[in-house]
């Protein structure tokens, strides 16, 4: 689901998700043609009239999740943003983030183990963290077409010391606090 307030940019994922055609089967159907232009390239992303009306059901809870993730977002914040040993997200100023994810970069200098450890030690704490996301020329099929590891080294940096927090709206208060305590007992198991 996508949505814009810009008519000319809503047209053009129309057409993009439409297979680059200008019109749809409904609208000629309406005027009782049959023909259509492919005007652009385009795909076959149309959903169907089920994911359509239950993503429309979902809009309404979106609101509930957002500020819920904008809670547990501040706790995360709150917690470790006096820990040197990990940087915590940022925000622009002129927006405000929903928090899809919420990933906290190791300063790795100040730890005697890197990410993969720290990464394997929460999830021992039984902290659903995961990586988001593996840099993109470091696939196979990127690799393929020239691009090789090394050649990004601000995003390969970043990337070499992120983990994502669990950060979900049903987490209650109970596992926000088993997730800050077990960052801080990890961090301070490896702190330098």
């Amino acid at each position: 689901m996508i949505s814009t307030d810009d008519p000319a940019l809503a047209q053009r994922m129309r057409i993009f998700r439409n297979h680059g055609i200008t019109t749809d089967h409904r609208q000629r159907e309406e005027t009782g043609s049959w023909f259509y232009e492919m005007v652009d390239l385009g795909y076959n992303f149309r959903i169907t009239d089920f994911q359509c009306a239950l993503g429309l059901s979902q809009m309404k809870k979106l609101p509930g999740w957002v500020a819920r993730r904008r809670e547990i977002a501040a706790r995360y914040t709150e917690a470790f943003s006096r820990m040197p040993e990990i940087e915590v997200p940022g925000g622009l100023a002129d927006s405000e983030s929903a928090w899809h994810l919420y990933v906290i970069r190791l300063n790795l200098d100040l730890l005697h183990v890197g990410r993969a450890e720290v990464f394997k030690s929460l999830r021992a704490e039984n902290i659903g963290v995961n990586v988001h996301y593996i840099p993109v020329p470091w696939h196979p099929y990127y690799q393929n077409l020239g691009y090789q590891k090394g050649s990004w080294p601000a995003a390969e940096n970043a990337y070499e010391r992120m983990i994502s927090l669990p950060i979900f709206p049903r987490m209650n208060e109970s596992d926000v606090d088993d997730v800050i305590e077990a960052v801080h007992q990890v961090i301070d198991a490896y702190r330098d």
